[in-house]
């Protein structure tokens, strides 16, 4: 999976599309193969064929974005907050701030990114067919025999990328959709899923292993690059795979357990009336604390004031700025509610980036904290 920063490429619907510098070399590696299968169909020159490969290879990394918003909008109709949608080498990732809650919840978002990307193929399907049904099936096949216009061309190709993607995302093992899928029906039936998480692991590690398997033979057949890049994607999924598994264990020790019962109750925080100035000399500067909690007169919890934040709004000359003006606005990462299982708390982004949530409850009322050290713990064996 991408990790480190990735370029923001623009917003939709309020989620953050970006780019990690693998995509990059993926999107070169699409222009150079395609120049040359597009050459053959198109009866071209090499400008119109790179034009072309060019403008299939943007469309298909926008299709991945459809993809992934299918996923990020059904979560956030069942109550996900999604954080992002990032591309890179391998596709695309929608960024959640947490688990399913239940097996339709997990079927649902699940679903919704082949679904999306079934629509795609329809929609080329249905228009290459009305334009020319069968310089469409050709330019789709490559029929090296075969000619047609760039814009019947870019529909057959991307409807039979889009094929692909589909057929394969519904593989039946995790974490590509079709192992979602499976975990929610898993889920369904036993009810456990932490057994249903187990299982679709399980079955996306021999699907990896024999994934890796082909990329061995057809590197021993000659199709090095081909080859290559299935081992390569196999290794990836062998790794979210087994990380699946340890999750399963994780959460079936969990069981049961909940945020109220390893959280500190008694959590440092600063008025939300409280100035940036005083602040900065009476908490930042004797503790040296890079964040801190920020609380309202009744106790709710307003968000975490960051070092960062108090010294550029000092710098900008507002030293007597509220702390609940300085806050940031996505204080929502980094809190979670008092009865919520451990299992949801864990890879959250806030306890990644922060190293601590706030728990609170349902009146939105600041109850305790939970730091990594609190998980660890809460996740180490009783002897």
């Amino acid at each position: 999976m991408p990790t480190g920063s990735s370029i923001q490429l623009v917003r939709l619907f309020g989620i953050r599309i970006g780019v990690s510098a693998s995509w990059f070399i993926v999107l070169f590696l699409f222009i150079f193969l395609l120049s040359d299968s597009f050459r053959n169909v198109l009866g071209g020159s090499d400008t119109q064929a790179y034009t072309v490969a060019v403008i299939a290879a943007l469309l298909f990394f926008v299709s991945l974005i459809l993809h992934e918003l299918g996923h990020a909008l059904i979560a956030r109709r069942n109550g996900i907050e999604v954080t992002g949608i990032d591309l890179w080498f391998f596709g695309g990732i929608a960024k959640m701030s947490r688990d399913s809650h239940s097996p339709g919840e997990e079927f649902r978002i699940a679903a919704a990114g082949p679904f999306v990307t079934l629509l795609i193929v329809l929609v080329c399907v249905g228009i290459g067919a009305a334009l020319d049904g069968q310089r469409f099936v050709d330019a789709a096949v490559f029929d090296r025999g075969a000619t047609a216009r760039p814009g019947l061309v870019l529909l057959a190709w991307l409807a039979t990328i889009n094929a692909g993607l589909f057929v394969f995302n519904l593989v039946p093992g995790f974490p590509l959709d079709g192992g979602r899928i499976a975990r929610a029906i898993a889920w369904k039936i036993t009810g456990e899923k932490a057994k249903a998480t187990r299982f679709a692991g399980r079955s996306g590690q021999i699907i990896a292993y024999a994934m890796a398997g082909l990329g061995v033979y057809l590197m021993l057949r000659g199709h090095v690059a081909n080859g290559l890049w299935l081992a390569v994607l196999a290794l990836f999924l062998a790794q979210a795979a087994r990380a699946a598994v340890v999750q399963s264990d994780i959460d079936e020790r969990l069981e049961g357990v909940t945020v109220g019962d390893v959280m500190d109750p008694h959590p440092f925080t600063v008025p939300a009336d409280m100035s940036v100035i005083d602040a900065s000399e009476q908490i930042f500067g004797p503790h040296g604390w890079p964040w801190v909690a920020v609380t309202e007169t009744d106790g709710r919890y307003a968000g975490v004031l960051h070092r960062e934040a108090v010294e550029r709004t000092l710098a900008s000359g507002q030293p007597a700025l509220a702390a609940r003006e300085v806050v940031r606005e996505e204080g929502w990462r980094w809190q979670i509610g008092i009865d919520e299982p451990l299992e949801e708390l864990i890879g959250t982004e806030g306890l990644r980036s922060l190293g601590a949530v706030f728990a609170v409850d349902r009146d939105g009322i600041l109850r305790g904290v939970v730091t990594i050290d609190q998980v660890r713990r809460a996740l180490t064996p009783t002897r």
